[in-house]
């Protein structure tokens, strides 16, 4: 068994900043209230790539990808679930594809997807690589007849009738560290904590982690604006023989991964200003999180995290998701094109808070409506607003494959740690992210 800790590193962890800790539920809610109740905090929550609902995506974006690479036309929906077992685990693959090209080995993608999480050994609750513990089931056929004829055209009609959102404000843009997110402040930490999760884990920080992890950060405002982070909550798996490195002590354990989850994960990720005041931290709280988990604990689909994929519930979300499908699905593309305009907006100084209503109809490339509301933090009307953006942009399913090149391989890396808000380059492409100088000085005329 590894040892994770040194002999004298044991024991109770002690808390810098005044952080508030609770080893169980019942003291949770106590812990809370001696920060005093405030009546304005906001809520998101983030989840790793190893939560099985992230599984899921990874694999499907994954096949998105494959198939982009033989045919950068291809029309793809996959959907993936997963689910272990106390002898065999189960990958599920079912939706269509029509490419121009050989088609890709599904099967070897999925189960080389899920190895890269992790997941390749039982005991942790799945192990992708052994077919003996590992089904992979198919079933993907060609994209309807009916859909093709109204989407292969010259025009390009959008993929499927629908709503999409896109939502960008100024939240993110007091902090150093965040700055040139225009992004939900909440939703951001959130995010920024499960990728560094994922990342203490792959590079030996944190050697008793597992992929599947959580988090939900709670802000606290102060006439309108963020004040500070008012609760971070955190669930990570863990080995489950931890607790022999501190004689089976299954509280002494729940202190050693709380004060590391705080020294490694925490105080890396969250910029120190917003954590300067009491904060309350829960990590694992039920008290242990042990293998096996992942998919042997839990289900997985994909679609399941459309929020955690986009602002952590301060912005509206039209109910389509993202990962498994090609950019002709306006579900997707249109989703990325609504954030990208709705980030010019606030980029260019016209809003604070901006969200972008867009809708479709199958087979049909303009938008049935644009619709643009700035939350009364812009000094022009709303319909003014919406007027600049409608001339800026081109919302058409091809214009807007075409402005974010959306034609390449470019999505497994949005399959977890959200869609928006992220840094284009750094950990993957999200064109979607890159502010067009040129569109900001059309929108500022």
């Amino acid at each position: 068994m590894p040892n994770y800790v040194s002999r004298h590193e044991q024991g109770r962890d002690t808390f810098e900043h005044e952080v508030i800790a609770a080893t169980n539920t019942e003291l949770i809610g106590d812990n809370i209230g001696r920060l005093g109740m405030s009546e304005d905090l906001f809520t998101s929550e983030s989840v790793a790539s190893g939560h099985p609902d992230k599984l899921c995506d990874a694999i499907s974006d994954a096949i998105v990808d494959a198939c982009i690479r033989v045919d950068r036309n291809a029309r793809v929906a996959v959907e993936t679930s997963v689910k272990g077992g106390n002898e065999k685990g189960i990958i599920l693959l079912a939706g269509e594809v029509t490419l121009s090209g050989e088609h890709p080995d599904y099967e070897s993608i999925a189960r080389r997807s899920a190895a890269e999480i992790g997941y390749d050994s039982h005991d942790i609750g799945f192990d992708s690589t052994s077919e003996e513990r590992c089904e992979v089931i198919q079933k993907i056929t060609a994209q309807a007849a009916n859909i093709s004829q109204g989407v292969n055209t010259s025009e390009q009609g959008a993929g499927d009738q629908g709503i999409m959102f896109g939502y960008a404000c100024l939240e993110t843009e007091d902090f150093g560290e965040l700055k040139g997110r225009y992004f939900p402040l909440a939703a951001a930490l959130s995010q920024r904590l499960t990728r560094r999760m994922t990342n203490a884990r792959k590079n030996g920080t944190l050697p008793w982690a597992r992929p599947d992890a959580k988090s939900q950060v709670t802000i606290e405002y102060e006439n309108g604006k963020p004040k500070r982070v008012h609760t971070i909550i955190i669930a990570i798996q863990h080995d489950k023989n931890l607790k022999q490195q501190f004689g089976g002590s299954e509280d002494d354990e729940l202190s050693f991964v709380r004060q590391e989850i705080r020294k490694h994960v925490v105080e890396h990720a969250i910029p120190p200003e917003l954590i300067q005041e009491p904060y309350h931290l829960v990590v694992n709280g039920t008290g242990r999180f042990a293998d096996p988990g992942g998919p042997y604990a839990d289900a997985g689909l994909t679609g399941r995290k459309i929020i955690v994929d986009t602002y952590g519930g301060m912005g509206r979300h039209g109910g389509g998701a993202f990962s498994g499908k090609d950019p002709s699905k306006v579900d997707r593309s249109a989703a990325y094109a609504a954030r990208w305009a709705a980030k010019h907006v606030v980029a260019a100084g016209l809003a604070s808070k901006c969200e972008i209503q867009l809708s479709y109809v199958i087979g049909v490339a303009k938008p049935v409506s644009v619709r643009v509301e700035s939350f009364g933090t812009s000094s022009i009307s709303d319909s003014e607003l919406t007027a600049k953006v409608k001339e800026v942009f081109d919302f058409t399913p091809k214009a807007i494959a075409n402005e974010l090149d959306l034609l390449r391989p470019i999505y497994s890396s949005t399959a977890a740690g959200g869609h928006f808000g992220r840094t284009p380059g750094v950990d993957g492409e999200f064109p979607w992210e890159i502010l067009d100088q040129a569109k900001i000085d059309s929108l500022q005329n």
